[in-house]
């Protein structure tokens, strides 16, 4: 009996790992060489995009709109005209100031010459020293006359160019009337001027990144509704004070625009840098796991192992990452079974 025990051991033995099933086979999964590049970390907010000047333009008296030049929509020049008001009866006054200018000036040439030739009478005795000092003080009233005369029209012609509405700078008219004919009213916006070849990305930091973010720091600019994007975005000013119901600083970076790539009054993403840059790895966006923290699934041999990154860059196909330990290989579309220390198979095909 003692001799039959081995042999009876070795029956009972595939019975037993028969009974267990067999052991579960190493998943196939998708391995990727990383791509090792420099990089410096970054944050990354989000804000809104206007235009660095807007000017409602209206005319400072009021009349009726006969000339419009311009168009909504049109691009104009600082010092272009934009509309005119009815001149008719500014015109007269500045027909009737001309008017009484031209009079002044002939009462007062009339008046120095007669002071003039009684200069010379009293010189001669013919003329007593009153008559003299009455006909001077005629002389100097009558110049006096035309300085009145030249005030009036100074001021008629003011009111004229009243009439008349410029633009303060280049720009793009969003709004302008449709139709002339209309009575508009002193100070009413009949034009409004954007700026747009150049735009004001207005966002918030955290106070944290106040030190690292300075004016005249480059950063780069994505439009959230579109694909365009700069890298010549330049950080305008920083304001030392926190807003009162985020308690994040504000920040406002100018935007070149002379393309028209970004559009006012939309969102836009800003990146800032933060500190030089250092050793980073370019990873597919796949492969970045998200469960307690940002990770990527380092694969060494068969085997798998849990890496925290940190994401600098993230771009829809492809992200650059921050790692405490070199990435050599990693895990493309990693799945939720895949746990650290796991063993691994590579799908077929692959080295």
């Amino acid at each position: 009996m003692i001799q039959k025990a081995p042999l009876l051991l070795a029956l009972l033995l595939p019975l037993a790992a028969s009974a267990e099933g067999p052991l579960p086979a190493a998943p196939r999964v998708k391995v990727v060489r990383v791509s090792e590049v420099q990089a410096a970390q970054q944050e990354t907010t989000t804000g809104s995009l206007f235009p660095s000047r807007m000017l409602p333009q209206g005319f400072e008296v009021g009349g009726k709109l006969v000339v419009s030049k311009v168009g909504r929509g049109e691009t104009v020049k600082a010092g272009q005209l934009l509309g005119v008001l009815d001149m008719e009866i500014v015109n007269a006054q500045v027909a009737q100031a001309s008017a009484g200018l031209a009079a002044a000036e002939a009462g007062a040439a009339l008046a120095v010459d007669v002071a003039g030739r009684n200069e010379k009478l009293k010189a001669e005795g013919t003329v007593s020293d009153v008559q003299a000092r009455q006909v001077d003080a005629q002389a100097r009233a009558a110049e006096a006359q035309v300085k009145v005369a030249r005030a009036a029209l100074s001021q008629a012609q003011a009111a004229r160019r009243r009439h008349q509405l410029f633009a303060q700078f280049g720009g793009t008219l969003v709004e302008a009337p449709d139709q002339v004919g209309g009575m508009v009213g002193p100070g009413t916006p009949v034009y409004v001027l954007q700026q747009l070849d150049l735009l004001l990305l207005k966002t918030t930091i955290p106070e944290s990144m106040l030190g690292a973010v300075r004016a005249g720091t480059k950063v780069r600019v994505e439009s959230v509704g579109g694909g365009s994007v700069t890298d010549a975005a330049t950080v305008k000013v920083v304001i030392p004070s926190a807003d009162p119901q985020s308690r994040r600083i504000p920040v406002e970076i100018t935007v070149p625009n002379k393309d028209a790539r970004f559009v006012a009054n939309t969102l836009a993403r800003v990146t800032f840098p933060l500190g030089a840059a250092q050793q980073a790895f370019l990873v597919p966006a796949t492969a970045l796991g998200s469960a307690g923290g940002e990770f990527v699934l380092a694969v060494n041999g068969d085997q798998v192992r849990r890496v925290r990154v940190t994401v600098t860059q993230r771009g829809a196909k492809e992200c650059t990452v921050l790692a405490a330990e070199p990435l050599r290989e990693i895990v493309d579309y990693p799945t939720p079974g895949l746990s650290d220390g796991m063993k691994i198979a590579r799908r077929e095909g692959q080295p």
